[in-house]
C-alpha cells in the first residue's frame, strides 16, 4: 500500500467538478490554488472543456498531459466510482473525495462508499474522505480545500488531522491568523474510507516539519492499531486529541455526521492515557496546548509557582492544579530572602506570591523582575504563572519578556485580565515575542499539566 507521504508530496493535481461557475466548489478551489501560489501543474476536469482562473479544463482525465499525484473530487457520489477508475488508469496516487452523501446518508450512500473502498484497494490509490475538505501541505503549497487562504499555506509546525470538514476549515482559517497555530500539514479524514487516524499519526511522526500533533475524532476505526501508532508518536511528539461524541447525546449525533460508531468514553480515555495521548476538552485547550509546546521549554517537574494580584485567581488556579495532579512549590529559603526585597510581609512571599500592595511601593518593573529572577533560580519551581492586569501599554511587559527569553529554563506563562483593549494589546505583544499568554490562569495550568505529562512519558521511555 502506498504511503500517505507519497500523496502529500504530490507536485501535480487535478480537480474533478471544475465548474466555470465561480461560486461552485470546483471553481473556488482553482481560484484558491491560484491565489495561494501552488507551483505544481493543475488542471480541471469538466465535460465541456475550457479554462477557469487560468487553469485548463479537460474533458476527461485521459486528456491531461502530465502525471497526476492527487485528484480532488468535488462531484456527486454516484459519479465518484467511475472517476476513480479513470484515476486508476492514469496512475493517480491519491484522491480527496469532498462530496457528502455517502455512508452517513443511508444505505444507498453506504453502498457507494463500499464500492469506492474496493476500487481504492484494488488499484493501490490512497483515499481521503468522503465528506472532507482534504489536504494542506505548507512545504509545497499543495491544498485541496476551497476554504483555504494564504495564511493557511504559511508554514508552521502543527500537524492536524480531522474527521470534520467545514468546522475544521473555519477553525484553520482562525488558527492560521496566528503564526503559533499555523499548520505543517493538514489531513482531512472525513468518513475514513481509506486513510484514517492511524495513518495520520504514522505520517506526522515521520514528518520533520511537524513538532506538535493534533487530532479531531468522533470515532476510531481500528482501536488496536490506533493505540499502537499513538504510543509510538507520543514518545517523540505531543499528541493532542479533541474528541466529539463524549456524551451519549453527542455520540448519537456523530452517527449522522460521519457515520461514526460510538465507543465507551471512559474506556477510551483510559486507553489514551496509557498510550501517552493528551486529551483536550475543547478548542481553547487545544490552542493553549499548541502554544505551550511550541513556545516554552518542557518542565522538569510538577511544582508550580504563582505570582498574582488576585487571591481569587490564585485559588482557582491552585484548584485546577490539584485536579491536574500538580503540586504547589515550597520556596527555598534563599528564594524567600530575595522576595523580601520587594514583598514586605512574609505571608505574601509564600506561594502564591501576592504583589499587592507592595507593587505600589517598588513599581511594576522592579517588583516583577526581582520575583521572576528569584523563581527562575529556584530549582524547586518547575513552572511560573504570572497573573496580572492587562496594561494599555504592553511595553511595560518588555523587561519581563527580556528576562524570560534570556534566562527561562522552565515554562513561564502570562494571564492578564482587564479591558478588552488592554488584553488585546498585551496579547498581541506577547504573541509577537513568542511568550505563552492565556485569558485565564486555569487554562495555563492545564497546558502546563499536559507538558509535564509529556515530559514524564518521554523520560520514562528513555
Amino acid at each position: 500500500m502506498r504511503s500517505v507521504r507519497e500523496v502529500m508530496d504530490s507536485k501535480n493535481m487535478v480537480v474533478f467538478g471544475a465548474s466555470q461557475d465561480p461560486f461552485k466548489p470546483g471553481a473556488m478551489l482553482l481560484d484558491t490554488l491560484r491565489q495561494t501560489g501552488f507551483k505544481g501543474q493543475v488542471a480541471g476536469i469538466n465535460p465541456r472543456g475550457g479554462e477557469m482562473h487560468g487553469y485548463p479544463l479537460y474533458k476527461s482525465l485521459d486528456d491531461v498531459p502530465f502525471d497526476v499525484g492527487v485528484a480532488s473530487m468535488l462531484i456527486p457520489p454516484k459519479a465518484v466510482p467511475a472517476a476513480l477508475l479513470d484515476c486508476a488508469r492514469k496512475g493517480v496516487r491519491g484522491v480527496v473525495i469532498s462530496s457528502e452523501g455517502f455512508a452517513e446518508s443511508g444505505e444507498e450512500g453506504r453502498a457507494i462508499q463500499d464500492e469506492v473502498r474496493r476500487i481504492l484497494r484494488e488499484n493501490d490509490i490512497r483515499g481521503f474522505g468522503p465528506n472532507t475538505l482534504g489536504l494542506v501541505n505548507t512545504e509545497t503549497g499543495l491544498l485541496t480545500s476551497y476554504f483555504a487562504n494564504q495564511n493557511m499555506v504559511s508554514p508552521g509546525a502543527f500537524g492536524f488531522a480531522s474527521q470534520s470538514g467545514i468546522f475544521v476549515g473555519a477553525l484553520l482559517q482562525y488558527m492560521s491568523s496566528f503564526p503559533v497555530y499555523r499548520l505543517s500539514k493538514g489531513l482531512g479524514l472525513g468518513n475514513k474510507v481509506d486513510v484514517d487516524e492511524s495513518d495520520a499519526l504514522e505520517y506526522f511522526l515521520q514528518d520533520e516539519q511537524t513538532r506538535v500533533i493534533g487530532l479531531y475524532l468522533e470515532d476510531v476505526r481500528d482501536g488496536r492499531r490506533f493505540l499502537e501508532q499513538a504510543r509510538r508518536a507520543a514518545r517523540k511528539k505531543p499528541v493532542l486529541l479533541l474528541k466529539g461524541g463524549r456524551t451519549e447525546a453527542g455520540s448519537l449525533a456523530t452517527a449522522s455526521h460521519t457515520a461514526s460508531l460510538a465507543v465507551n468514553d471512559a474506556v477510551f480515555d483510559g486507553a489514551l492515557r496509557q498510550a501517552g495521548v493528551l486529551r483536550v476538552k475543547n478548542v481553547d485547550q487545544l490552542l493553549g496546548d499548541v502554544m505551550a509546546f511550541q513556545w516554552a521549554p518542557l518542565p522538569k517537574g510538577d511544582r508550580i509557582a504563582l505570582v498574582t494580584f488576585s487571591g481569587a485567581q490564585a485559588i482557582m488556579s491552585i484548584d485546577q492544579a490539584m485536579e491536574e495532579g500538580l503540586s504547589v512549590a515550597s520556596f527555598q529559603p534563599e528564594t524567600l530572602d530575595r522576595l523580601s526585597e520587594v514583598i514586605s510581609t512574609f505571608p505574601k512571599r509564600k506561594n502564591p506570591v501576592d504583589i499587592y500592595p507592595d507593587m505600589n511601593v517598588h513599581g511594576f518593573e522592579k517588583t516583577y523582575t526581582e520575583i521572576i529572577n528569584a523563581l527562575l533560580d529556584d530549582d524547586g519551581v518547575h513552572g511560573i504563572f504570572l497573573i496580572s492586569f492587562a496594561m494599555f501599554d504592553p511595553n511595560m511587559l518588555r523587561p519581563l519578556v527580556e528576562i524570560i527569553k534570556a534566562r527561562a529554563n522552565k515554562p513561564v506563562f502570562f494571564s492578564l485580565l482587564g479591558t478588552a483593549e488592554g488584553m488585546a494589546a498585551a496579547w498581541d505583544f506577547l504573541m509577537s515575542e513568542q511568550i505563552p499568554i492565556y485569558r485565564f490562569p486555569e487554562f495555563a495550568v492545564q497546558a502546563f499539566a499536559h507538558m509535564w505529562r509529556f515530559a514524564r512519558s518521554i523520560n520514562q521511555a528513555g
